[in-house]
């Protein structure tokens, strides 16, 4: 693949894109200008945000550059396997909707790891919240700025630093001003931006595929013609890497259910990894379920997340088909030396907007791209505000602060993560990015301990704080045990490389260590094993709720989870 290394952007392009800003901030000072007389004002939005803000936010907190540039890459090189990291949320979703969101609410808390402390004890609360502040920080904010600020600069040739801090002053400066209620909103109108800018480039893709006759139904079949790999030099460049993507002589590009061996998406990720990184990702992740948090009722929230499900069934046109469209325009990529190919394959999407986007579209497309980044910034620097405000602040350093007090402190603290990340993001590049990506897949070390103990502690009353904590001790040192020999043991079984498999693994670890050790040790006290904390079996208390008539939430869910089975099955 060839092509210029930016493109200028006309008068349109620059139209579109000053008119989202403008739109976005009139939204986010709009919806935030009523003063904040309650901490939950600020940092939950006064509990009152509708379904589809709920929705809207929840997604828009999830799609970063990660998915216009990083998931589209993996989509050439893999397949549409990819789209299981989306399609597979069906299973997190459903335990979010009928399991966790009652309980999260009734308790009446601010963060998860208040929760924690309400269901287990101190001690976890204080380590959930400072790996939440860290890892939010150091491995997940700073990355989004410098992933943001690197798309920046490859398409338009502006200056790394510049974008950095550009991307980062413009994405937080409403968090500062309102909070959640402002996040929250004008994530609404940014999810809307990202499916229409991406959609284009799907569309215009397929046009191009389909050569002198523009048919999407032409493209579409020219699309699945070349990734079955049955002839030419697309099923010899299959053959060709087969063995590194699944360690045998083929694989299929079309199937999304994949073999054990899978480097990125081992059919065990799909049927039972959500019990590890879905849930945790989902469920407990701060900066995920805080717009959970903030809803109007149970109904909203979980009307939100079933809302949520649907735009999940989507976005694969937008974040997967374009790399399926590369692979075959471009089958010639895989033959590169299989090192190579990756970093190839994420300029891939580059190189289809600077081609295929006509005037205006562009600048449709960069605000496409700064709505990904600036609502994960807005969602992690006022989830990671919110942690240390009421989880640090409050808890630890003056218990009796008044709301205005902590408000202050909220907006201060959300100034100062957002200067470290933007400091951390412009040495990242220095720092080197193997030491980054090794940072990010510390995930796998501590989100299948958290969501063991969690899942376990609704679930099971006799389930104690003892259990948990060694549980989650035992979980990091687990995993980190398991990174070292699959890195220094060359004899080590090949389905544990998957991070998936890693974290399934220590999952269970984790599960059985909690139960062992809550058994042998004394029961929880009363109060940590209320019916707002842990399901009480005899009266299951997480059917209300639900809505009536044709708002009853089952009856949505479950068309969404059909929708999700049937193209699991369709594709399988």
């Amino acid at each position: 693949m060839t092509g210029s290394q930016n493109f200028s952007l006309n008068i349109w392009d620059l139209a579109a894109f000053v008119g989202y800003l403008v739109i976005l901030c009139v939204i986010g000072f709009w919806v935030g200008r009523k003063k904040k007389k309650e901490s939950a004002d600020y940092f939950l939005a006064s509990r009152s945000l509708p379904w589809y803000v709920v929705g809207s936010s929840f997604i828009a907190s999830n799609i970063s550059t990660e998915h216009f540039i990083g998931m589209i890459g993996a989509a050439f090189v893999y397949g549409i396997c990819v789209a299981m990291a989306e399609w597979g949320n069906i299973i997190s979703f459903s335990f979010l909707i009928w399991l966790f969101i009652p309980f999260l609410l009734s308790a009446r808390v601010f963060t998860t790891p208040e929760f924690m402390e309400k269901r287990f004890n101190s001690v976890l609360r204080q380590f959930f919240a400072s790996v939440t502040i860290i890892s939010n920080v150091v491995a997940f904010l700073a990355a989004v700025l410098y992933g943001g600020g690197l798309a920046i600069q490859k398409l338009f040739g502006w200056n790394l630093w510049l974008s950095i801090i550009v991307l980062g002053l413009l994405a937080g400066s409403w968090v500062v001003y309102g909070g959640l209620v402002s996040v929250a909103w004008t994530d609404l109108f940014t999810v809307a931006v990202m499916l229409i800018g991406g959609s284009l480039v799907t569309i215009f893709g397929l046009q191009m595929l389909a050569g002198d006759s523009g048919s999407l139904v032409d493209g579409f079949r020219v699309m699945i013609e070349r990734n079955q790999a049955h002839a030419g030099v697309w099923r010899e460049v299959v053959a060709q890497n087969a063995p590194n993507i699944v360690g045998m002589s083929e694989y299929r590009r079309l199937a999304v259910i994949q073999p054990l061996t899978h480097q990125t998406t081992p059919w065990s990720g799909l049927v039972i990894g959500f019990l590890s990184v879905s849930i945790w990702y989902n469920v407990i992740n701060q900066f995920m379920i805080q717009r959970v948090l903030g809803a109007k009722s149970a109904w909203h929230a979980r009307m939100g997340i079933v809302f949520a499900g649907y735009m999940k069934v989507f976005l694969p046109v937008i974040v997967v088909v374009p790399g399926l469209i590369l692979f075959a325009a471009h089958p010639e990529v895989m033959k590169l030396p299989w090192a190579e190919i990756r970093p190839e394959a994420d300029k891939g999407y580059i190189l289809m907007l600077q081609t295929l986007l006509p005037a205006g579209i562009r600048g449709i497309f960069l605000a496409a791209l700064f709505g990904a980044i600036q609502s994960t910034v807005n969602a992690v620097l006022n989830s990671t505000s919110t942690v240390f405000t009421m989880d640090i602040f409050k808890r630890q350093l003056k218990k009796n602060a008044t709301d205005k007090q902590l408000i202050f402190v909220g907006r201060v603290s959300t100034v100062a993560f957002l200067l470290l990340a933007m400091l951390i993001a412009m040495f990242i590049e220095r720092l080197g990015g193997s030491l980054f990506v090794y940072i990010q897949t510390l995930y796998a070390f501590f989100a299948p301990p958290f969501a063991a103990v969690f899942l376990l502690g609704i679930l099971f009353k006799r389930i104690n704080g003892k259990g948990a904590a060694t549980a989650v001790f035992l979980g990091f040192t687990f995993g980190i045990a398991m990174k070292l020999f699959i890195q220094f043991c060359p004899a080590h079984p090949r389905w544990l490389e998957p991070y998936s498999n890693q974290a399934i693994l220590n999952w269970f670890v984790c599960a059985v260590t909690c139960v062992v050790v809550s058994l042998m040790t004394a029961p929880p006290a009363p109060e940590q094993v209320t019916d707002e904390l842990t399901i009480n079996w005899r009266k299951i208390n997480i059917f209300n709720d639900l809505g009536k008539g044709w708002r009853n939430v089952t009856v949505w869910w479950a068309i969404f989870a059909l929708m999700v089975l049937s193209l699991v099955a369709l594709l399988r």
